[in-house]
Order: structure tokens, then C-alpha cells, then sequence
């Protein structure tokens, strides 16, 4: 690596002050990869850039008095009254911004669930988003669930079907299950905006073509409005909270898997310090069922994210708390916990995986960001959302 410059450095320094890490990340590039100046990524790039490949360590040479550490010390104090300074949550950025994670490997189609896996598009005031339907065999146009599936960054669908196994739970189950898919068009490296004040409100923005697929689904097949629920990962786990709190009277339940609470952040600087040190305000709509999946190894979003969620989804009501721990043979073990209301009403139950990463625990050997020794994510959300429709109806 050549040696710093420090009139980079300087200035690099003064961008990250000012939040303009898109430019300062793009001098650093720069500076010490030697190269012709590149187009600075975008924010949202830079985000999903600086999320470390599953499994994957700093490389050689990165330490902690290097230039990004004098950089994460630059950072200013958040506004927003949450703990910690913020912090760029790689070592490896620079190098990360570089490279690209190889291909997933993806599901033969003779390994494929034989339901239906359609290809639909919705659009509404904020813009056109893609989507896949997946359809079981057992539907008949009998009343059934839907769950509605928010992929991470730098997946797809595709992609995510395949890695959390969904589609064969929801052919055992007869479950619809939705798949809406981030266009690059609106983040370069596929994160939903979670972190965007105006993806964050109620019928605005990302929210709004995700609750409008929703309606469009439950409109044009047999979808039981009190058995509506949603779930996600990483980049999308952190949006089913924002769906969760904006649109409880959409969702009866939510799931959200190594993600972020509602209102974690405002912007590309603060999305960098809640992924290691949390965040959240209260929801605005209220709250709804919730059930959290996080790996306490998680080197990504740290796993205070999930004592975030669970505090946002119990709020100021009095809770009881009950713990097992499981140790399935084959399986990590994992420590289950239920906050139940005085009324012993689930408000949350929260899965610990031990010593996960940022992967979907439970999933295949499919698709990308996954854990197939972890205990089942998919199953369980099935399991917890089938035991949480709406109130009236329970």
C-alpha cells in the first residue's frame, strides 16, 4: 500500500466532517489505490459497499492506526441521542469498494418448489418496482397467507428465495409469498433506502410501492387480510421494521433478521453508526407482533440492533420475560426468549444465534448471506406468524 498522503488526508478528513463520505471516499481511492480518478459512488453504494462479505476478516496490513481509523475518529459525535460515536463498520472499505461478491449459486430448476414463481411489476406516485409471486400447489383460491419477503443488499429476489428457503416452506404450508425487489435505478447496490427520511413514512416513498405490492397481491388472489405479514433481511429486515411501524394495518406481524429498528437513522453517516451501536424511535402507527432473528458473531450489524428492536416493539408496556436455550444436534445453538404482555400476549420473541455471522440462519446452500447451521429462520416466522393474526381474530 503507498504511504499516506497527508494533504489527502486532510482533506479527506475535512469531507467526512462535513457528511460528504460519498467524496472523501473517492479521494481516498484515489490516494491509495494509485489509480486514475473514478466517479465517486453513491451514498447508498458506499453503504452497502462497506458491509464485510460473509465470513470474511480485514486484509493484511489493516490495523487500527491506519488512515481509516484516523478517519473514524474524525467522525462527529450523532445528533440523534444514540450511544456510540459513529463508525465505518470495515476495516476493509477501500478494498470492498473495489470487488464485487461472486455470483450466488443458485437453485437447478428441477430442485425448484413446484408452485408457480411469477415475475409481476407494481407502480404507483413513487415508481415501479419488480416483484416474484410465488403461488403453492395447494392454493386453490381458497382464503390463505401472505408473507411478504425483503431481500438485503446485493440480492435479489431470486436470489433470496433460493438462500432462506421460503418458497418450500410456504409449498408446505400453502403460504403466498412476495419478493419485492430493489431497482438499482434507486440504489446501486440494491439496499432498500431504510435509512432515507422519505422512505420512511406512511405511503411515501419505498414504503409505499412495498405496502402498494402488498394490496396488489392480496387484491388479485384469495389473501386473508388478517393473515398479512412481513419479513426481512439485513438492508430489508431494517425496512420490514419501517413497513412494521408505518403500516400496521397492512402487516399483522413482522420478522426482521439482522436488521435495524424503525428510525435507526437519517442518513448515509448515522446508518454507519447505528449498524454498530443501534437506534430507533418510537413507531409512529403503533406495534405490531415481532419476531427478530440476529447472530451475536455479527460483524455487519451488530447484535445490539436486537435489543433495539425488542425495546421498540415492547415500548412502555409491562413485559414478562421467559428464555430457553436450543441445542439441536447439527445446529448452533441458539437462546430463544419471549416478552409476553400482562395479558400474555406475545410482544416479541427474539432468536439469539451463538456464534452466527450476517447470514440468514437456517438457510441453504442456495443463494448468498446465508447459514444452513442455524437454526430455521424461515420455519420459525411461519410458525410465529401463524400464531399472530390480527387481534379480532385470535
Amino acid at each position: 500500500m503507498p504511504a499516506y498522503d497527508s494533504a489527502a488526508m486532510t482533506e479527506a478528513t475535512r469531507l467526512t466532517r462535513e457528511g460528504r463520505l460519498a467524496e472523501a471516499t473517492a479521494l481516498l481511492q484515489r490516494t491509495l489505490g494509485g489509480t486514475p480518478a473514478a466517479p465517486a459512488p453513491a451514498p447508498e453504494e458506499v453503504l452497502d459497499a462497506a458491509a464485510p462479505a460473509p465470513g470474511a476478516g480485514p486484509p493484511a496490513g489493516a490495523g487500527g492506526g491506519g488512515l481509516l481509523a484516523r478517519l473514524k475518529a474524525a467522525l462527529p459525535a450523532p445528533t440523534t441521542g444514540r450511544p456510540g460515536p459513529h463508525r465505518l463498520p470495515a476495516p476493509d472499505l477501500l478494498r470492498r469498494l473495489r470487488t464485487r461478491r461472486p455470483a450466488p449459486l443458485r437453485r437447478p430448476a428441477p430442485e425448484q418448489p413446484p408452485g408457480q414463481f411469477l415475475d409481476r411489476s407494481y407502480t404507483g406516485p413513487a415508481g415501479t418496482r419488480a416483484y416474484k409471486l410465488y403461488v403453492p400447489t395447494g392454493y386453490t383460491g381458497q382464503s390463505v397467507p401472505l408473507v411478504v419477503m425483503l431481500h438485503g443488499g446485493t440480492q435479489d429476489a431470486a436470489d433470496f428465495a433460493d438462500g432462506t428457503g421460503m418458497n418450500e416452506w410456504a409449498e408446505r404450508e400453502t403460504v403466498l409469498v412476495a419478493y419485492p425487489e430493489q431497482a438499482r435505478s434507486a440504489n446501486g447496490m440494491g439496499y432498500w433506502n431504510w435509512f432515507r427520511p422519505t422512505d420512511q413514512g406512511r405511503e411515501a416513498g419505498e414504503p409505499s410501492l412495498i405496502a402498494g405490492i402488498t394490496r396488489e397481491v392480496a387484491a388479485g388472489w384469495a389473501v386473508d387480510p388478517d393473515r398479512v405479514h412481513v419479513a426481512g433481511f439485513s438492508a430489508g429486515g431494517a425496512m420490514a421494521a419501517v413497513m412494521a411501524a408505518t403500516h400496521p394495518d397492512v402487516y399483522a406481524a413482522a420478522g426482521v433478521h439482522s436488521g435495524l429498528a424503525y428510525g435507526a437513522a437519517e442518513d448515509v453517516p448515522s446508518a454507519f453508526a447505528a449498524m454498530q451501536a443501534g437506534g430507533g424511535r418510537p413507531a409512529p402507527g403503533g406495534t405490531i407482533p415481532l419476531i427478530v432473528f440476529h447472530g451475536d458473531g455479527d460483524p455487519t450489524v451488530d447484535a445490539v440492533n436486537a435489543d433495539w428492536l425488542v425495546r421498540q416493539a415492547i415500548g412502555t408496556r409491562p413485559a414478562t420475560v421467559a428464555s430457553t436455550r436450543e441445542d439441536a444436534p447439527g445446529r448452533r445453538p441458539s437462546t430463544r426468549t419471549v416478552h409476553s404482555g400482562p395479558d400474555g400476549t406475545v410482544l416479541v420473541e427474539r432468536w439469539t444465534v451463538h456464534g452466527a455471522g450476517h447470514a440468514w440462519s437456517g438457510g441453504t446452500a442456495y443463494g448468498s448471506y446465508t447459514d444452513p447451521q442455524g437454526p430455521d429462520a424461515s420455519g420459525e416466522m411461519l410458525r410465529f406468524f401463524g400464531r399472530h393474526p390480527r387481534p379480532h381474530r385470535a
